[in-house]
C-alpha cells in the first residue's frame, strides 16, 4: 500500500499549493500593495475553473492515461508559475489586479482543476476498497499541508523572497513533481481502460452518472453537509477580531492551530476507517459530535454578543472561544475524510472505470459548490440578520445532514 500512497501524497500536496497561494498568500500581498479589500475579495472569482471540472472530466477519463494527464497538468502549473514570476501582482497604489496576472491565475486554477480530475482518475483506479480510508486520509492531509506551505509557510519568507523568486521556486517544485509523476513505478503499472466505442453525449452521460446507485442521495448530502460549518468558520474568526483579539494571535489560532487540528481530525478518520469501520456509522457519530461542538460555539457567540463581554487575556470566555475554533476544525477534518471516502465508494459503483472518475468529479464539484455558496453568503446573512440569528440558522443547517444520513441507501453501507 505504501507504494501507492506515497506518490498520491506528493501529488495531493502540490495540488494544495494553488489554493494556499490564493487564499493565504496572495490576499496579503495584494493588500500590502494598496489594493482595496473589495478588489482583494473579488480575486475569489478566479477560482471559477474549479466549478467546471465536469466539462473536461470525460476527456481526462477517456483519452490517455492518468499518468500522462498528471504529468502534463503539473508541468503546466510550473509553466504558469514561471510566467507569473515575470509579472508582479500590482504596482504600489494600483487600484486593481493587472489583467495579465488575473488571466495567469485563471490558467493556474484551470491547470490545477485538470490535475484534480486526473488525480481522481488515478485514485479511483489505483486504490482497492480496503485502501479507501488511508487513501482519503492522505488526500485530505496532504492537500491541507500543501495549502499551509503555500499560504502561511511562504508568507513567513515574503520579506526575503521577492515575487519573482517566490514563483520561480513554485515553478521548480511543480516541474520536479511532474518528473517524479512520470517515473513513479506505481503509476507506470496502472492499466489504461479501453475507450468506449460509442461515447455518450453530455445529457446521456449525466443521466448515466445520476443512475449510479446511491448518487442522488450522495449529491444531496455533499451539497448540504458543510453549509453550517462553512458559515461558522467564515464568520467566527472575524467576530473574534471585532471583539478585540489581535490579528497575529488570530492568525496563529485560525491558521496554524486550526489546520493542525483539522489534519488531526482527518488522520483520526483515516485510522478508524483503516480498522474496517464503516463510513456511514462513523459519519453519523462525527456529525453528532460536530453538531455539539457548533452548539457550544454558538453559546460562546451569544455571550460575545452580550453587553460587557470581553476577550481580555486569561479570561474563560477567551479560552472557550479559541478552543471552540480548534474543536470545530478537528471535527470538520474528521467529517471531511469520512465523507470523501463515502463519495469514492459511491463512484466505484459506476459500471465502468471510464465513468468512475467523472462521477467522482461530479460529486467533488457539487461539494465545492455548497461550500463556496455559503462562504459567499455568510457575511451578507450576518449583516442582515445579526450574529445570533445567523448562527442559529447555521446550527439548524448542521443538524439537517444528520437527519439526511438516516435516508442513506443500503448500497453505500
Amino acid at each position: 500500500m505504501r507504494g501507492k500512497l506515497l506518490p498520491l501524497a506528493g501529488l495531493y500536496l502540490v495540488q494544495g499549493l494553488p489554493y494556499g497561494l490564493q487564499s493565504g498568500l496572495l490576499p496579503v500581498l495584494l493588500r500590502a500593495r494598496g489594493l482595496s479589500l473589495t478588489r482583494v475579495g473579488l480575486a475569489k472569482a478566479l477560482y471559477a475553473p474549479w466549478l467546471f471540472k465536469l466539462a473536461w472530466a470525460p476527456l481526462v477519463d477517456t483519452r490517455g492515461s492518468p499518468r500522462a494527464w498528471l504529468t502534463l497538468s503539473t508541468a503546466a502549473l510550473g509553466l504558469v508559475c514561471g510566467l507569473l514570476a515575470s509579472h508582479p501582482p500590482a504596482a504600489a497604489g494600483q487600484a486593481a489586479l493587472p489583467v495579465t496576472v488575473a488571466g495567469l491565475l485563471v490558467l493556474l486554477n484551470l491547470a490545477a482543476a485538470v490535475q484534480d480530475v486526473a488525480l481522481d482518475v488515478l485514485a479511483v483506479r489505483l486504490l482497492e476498497p480496503a485502501e479507501l480510508g488511508p487513501g482519503n486520509t492522505v488526500q485530505v492531509v496532504a492537500y491541507k499541508l500543501g495549502a499551509v506551505l503555500a499560504g502561511g509557510g511562504l508568507l513567513a519568507f515574503v520579506p526575503t523572497l521577492s515575487w519573482p523568486l517566490l514563483f520561480l521556486l513554485l515553478a521548480a517544485t511543480y516541474w520536479l513533481a511532474a518528473a517524479l509523476t512520470w517515473v513513479a513505478p506505481a503509476l507506470r503499472q496502472l492499466p489504461t481502460p479501453l475507450p468506449l466505442e460509442h461515447p455518450r453525449h453530455t445529457l446521456h452521460l449525466a443521466q448515466d452518472l445520476l443512475a449510479v446507485p446511491g448518487t442522488l442521495w450522495t449529491v444531496g448530502f455533499v451539497l448540504t453537509y458543510k453549509l453550517g460549518e462553512q458559515g461558522t468558520s467564515s464568520l467566527f474568526p472575524l467576530l473574534l477580531l471585532d471583539c478585540g483579539i489581535s490579528a497575529p494571535e488570530l492568525g496563529l489560532w485560525n491558521g496554524v492551530g486550526a489546520v493542525a487540528c483539522s489534519i488531526a481530525g482527518s488522520s483520526l478518520g483515516g485510522a478508524l476507517l483503516a480498522r474496517r469501520r464503516q463510513p456511514l456509522p462513523l459519519l453519523k457519530s462525527a456529525l453528532q459530535f460536530r453538531l455539539g461542538g457548533l452548539a457550544c460555539q454558538t453559546a460562546v457567540l451569544f455571550h460575545l454578543d452580550s453587553p460587557g463581554a470581553t476577550l481580555a487575556p486569561s479570561t474563560v470566555l477567551r479560552g472557550a472561544a479559541l478552543l471552540s475554533l480548534c474543536l470545530q476544525h478537528f471535527l470538520g477534518g474528521l467529517v471531511t475524510t469520512t465523507t470523501f471516502t463515502l463519495m469514492m465508494r459511491c463512484s466505484q459503483l459506476a459500471p465502468s472505470a471510464l465513468q468512475q472518475a467523472t462521477h467522482h468529479s461530479l460529486l467533488a464539484t457539487l461539494e465545492l459548490l455548497g461550500k463556496l455558496l455559503m462562504g459567499t453568503l455568510a457575511g451578507a446573512l450576518a449583516d442582515s440578520l445579526g450574529p445570533r440569528l445567523c448562527f442559529s440558522i447555521f446550527l439548524a443547517l448542521s443538524a439537517a445532514p444528520t437527519l439526511h444520513l438516516g435516508l442513506a441507501p443500503n448500497t453505500l453501507a
